[in-house]
């Protein structure tokens, strides 16, 4: 799901993509509204507040928020900068660095919380971490699909969903109708699998507060694995063809 590029992706290339890592994102949206009160796997609401505070004079609120802000964009630009370091670098692949990285950042907010190795680490800066990552995340995504799949948030793809379902109105688009299917379902799966993570992050929260961001990191490296074992059979199948 992470390997193929251009012609060689697929539609279920991009559905495991979708499913897997807007699952993830449900999960960190959840723990990140739970346990610090803040929005942690998108920036709109984020740029609202950061104008009110700039409104009421409330300047450090105000630097907080674009604080968070940035550390989105950050996430998004070192995780394109990573897929570039190791486009032309056969020791690498591509996905491999960003999808590390994330792993590391929801594994050390996972310990922080103060029952673990007694670190403890302040809500804000797990906010930041927390939206750095899910920067990663959605640049690496969008990178690996081409712009097709979106996993961190859900407005454009409401959007985009809608215009979808419209389209399915009119007889003219009949020759369109498998790929406007397609893309439907796609969506649909996305935000089932995000609902699904917030649903299951916030009883993961419930029982075991901030380390649920542990086994999230070890789910992700399991997708890792999985993808890494389906492309040995397939290359092993096609060598023995």
């Amino acid at each position: 799901m992470f390997r193929h590029r251009g012609r060689n992706r697929t539609y279920f290339h991009n559905l495991k993509l979708a499913s897997a890592l807007s699952f993830v994102a449900g999960i960190v949206n959840i723990v990140g509204v739970l346990s610090v009160k803040v929005l942690t796997t998108n920036i709109t609401g984020h740029f609202a507040f950061f104008s009110e505070e700039i409104l009421l004079s409330h300047y450090s609120e105000a630097i907080t928020y674009l604080i968070f802000i940035i550390c989105f964009l950050g996430g998004a630009f070192c995780s394109s900068l990573m897929v570039e370091f190791s486009s032309g670098r056969k020791m690498f692949r591509p996905h491999l660095i960003p999808l590390i990285t994330e792993i590391l950042i929801l594994g050390f907010v996972g310990i922080s919380d103060g029952e673990t190795l007694k670190l403890s680490i302040s809500p804000y800066t797990i906010a930041g971490l927390l939206l750095f990552a899910m920067g990663v995340q959605n640049s690496l995504v969008t990178r690996v699909s081409q712009s097709v799949v979106r996993t961190t948030h859900l407005t454009g793809l409401f959007t985009d969903l809608g215009i979808e379902l419209s389209k399915l109105f009119f007889k003219e688009r009949e020759s369109e109708k498998r790929q406007l299917t397609k893309n439907i379902t796609l969506k649909l799966v996305i935000i089932a699998c995000f609902f699904s993570g917030c649903i299951i992050g916030g009883f993961g929260y419930s029982m075991i507060r901030l380390k649920t961001l542990m086994v999230t990191a070890g789910f992700l490296v399991c997708v890792i694995r999985y993808d890494k074992l389906l492309y040995r059979y397939y290359a092993l199948k096609r060598k023995l063809r």
